[in-house]
């Protein structure tokens, strides 16, 4: 063992917070602050993670010893794109008069994820504390899908007014919070089935089928499309046996068949006919046109060449900021200098003006990838892109990464869960342990 990994593991003095500790307690702070403010604390609970994060990342990246040259060169070129991302940002901010703490909040919002990968790949551990770390991650899931339960089977909350979407997981209150509870489910359904070799493959197939259910119970179509398109798209980018090729094709093709004749004939399954509707679609298509509002909208409020470039600041559009947190927490972030546009006001208005407005946040126009584009312009988008682009190159060293990271990518284009930190945190947790796996398994070879 190198000699990080046995400082790691030495006996600390007693008080001593590690920075595993650290790092599973900002992540926590992230996935549990609605249960927390169910319980009548302050709504100022939800801000925790922004500052529990960063401070343990600057905790790890200060305190490593580490002398692997390939973790220390990924952990630069990170913080070099982080701070090119927090660049624009402000940049944004200043060019549209927004308020410092929406640049801030900003930042946070869509850079917390990279972060949050940073920390872990920057953090020694032994295969002990690997374990440990890991199963606090995944009984956080477990927690999440079994509040899912409670709410459907044990208090019924499916017949109040929301229906399906009252079952929340543990995003309890949280407008999206039955699709984020969704997502964490399916994401922890496929990394436990696919990690967990160790356990019988029967309870591994247990696990899928409660997380699906979820999904089912919640009502969150989104979230299996999201998953079948990113698996896709996986398979795309790795082809190299035609034949199998075209075996995963007619297999697709059954399934396919097999699921579009299920929607119609299992009643558990028949609000996955929502989206099938031909005339919704097309130029004119009342989708298409919901869909896109946000760039037709948007530049009619641009007063310079350089809001292409850097949008119209940040929390000024359609990103969770924008087109919502800002509105909830005014009271809260109104002294603090926040700025409010009226462009997110208008996009709003087309939302609510189409009879597809409250269907399915697959048609909403207040998207993660609209939100960016919108708030900080090409540069913004880009420089978010090339930190995708670091993370997928050097992190996701497994399948298993990848493909959590492509459903990232079509979530993107569906809602805001590129700016839900229950849910990007979550992602970010599974990408970096897969890293850390495969970095153990590296060095036993």
């Amino acid at each position: 063992m190198t000699r990080t990994l046995e400082s790691a593991t030495a006996k600390k003095p007693k008080g001593y917070v590690t920075n595993a500790n650290l790092t599973l307690f900002g992540i926590a702070t992230a996935l549990f602050p609605r249960v927390l403010t169910a319980l009548k604390i302050p709504s100022a609970i939800n801000f925790l993670h922004f500052a529990a994060i960063p401070f343990a990342c600057w905790s790890v990246v200060t305190t490593s010893r580490s002398k692997d040259r390939k973790q220390i060169e990924i952990s630069r070129q990170l913080l070099i794109g982080i701070f090119l991302f927090f660049t624009v940002t402000i940049a944004s901010a200043l060019l549209n008069n927004a308020g410092i703490v929406n640049a801030i909040l900003s930042f946070l919002l869509l850079g917390e994820p990279f972060i949050l990968i940073l920390t872990i790949v920057c953090m020694p551990m032994s295969a002990e504390g690997f374990q440990r770390f890991r199963s606090y991650i995944l009984a956080f899931a477990m927690i999440n899908m079994l509040f899912a339960y409670v709410q459907k089977y044990v208090f019924r909350m499916e017949n109040l007014i929301g229906l399906e979407d009252n079952i929340k997981g543990i995003f309890i209150g949280q407008g999206a919070g039955h699709v984020i509870g969704g997502s964490v489910a399916m994401t922890f359904a496929v990394y436990y089935f696919v990690s967990a070799k160790t356990k019988p493959l029967w309870f591994r197939i247990a696990i899928v089928l409660a997380c699906f259910n979820h999904i089912v119970i919640s009502d969150t179509k989104q979230v299996l499309l999201s998953f079948i398109i990113g698996y896709v798209l996986l398979y795309l980018i790795n082809v190299k046996d035609l034949g199998k090729t075209l075996t995963y094709l007619i297999l697709g093709a059954i399934f396919l068949g097999v699921f579009y004749w299920a929607i119609y004939n299992i009643e558990a399954l028949k609000a996955f006919t929502t989206w099938i509707r031909p005339e919704l679609y097309g130029p004119d298509g009342e989708a298409t046109k919901l869909k896109f509002a946000t760039f037709r909208i948007v530049p009619t409020y641009f007063e310079s060449p350089l809001n292409w470039l850097f949008g119209l600041g940040p929390g000024h559009t359609v990103g969770r900021l924008g087109g919502w947190m800002l509105e909830s927490y005014w009271n809260l972030l109104q002294p603090l200098g926040a700025t409010m546009h009226p462009a997110s006001v208008a996009v709003w208005r087309a939302v609510s003006q189409s009879w597809l407005g409250d269907q399915s946040s697959l048609f909403s126009p207040l998207f993660g990838w609209a939100g960016i584009w919108g708030d900080l312009g090409i540069l913004g988008l880009g420089t978010y892109f090339y930190l995708a682009f670091l993370i997928w190159c050097h992190v996701c060293v497994i399948d298993l990464s990848k493909y959590l990271m492509l459903t990232v990518f079509v979530f993107g284009l569906v809602f805001s869960q590129l700016e839900e930190p229950g849910y990007t945190l979550f992602v970010a947790s599974m990408i970096g342990l897969g890293w850390q796996e495969h970095k153990f398994e590296t060095q036993k070879k």
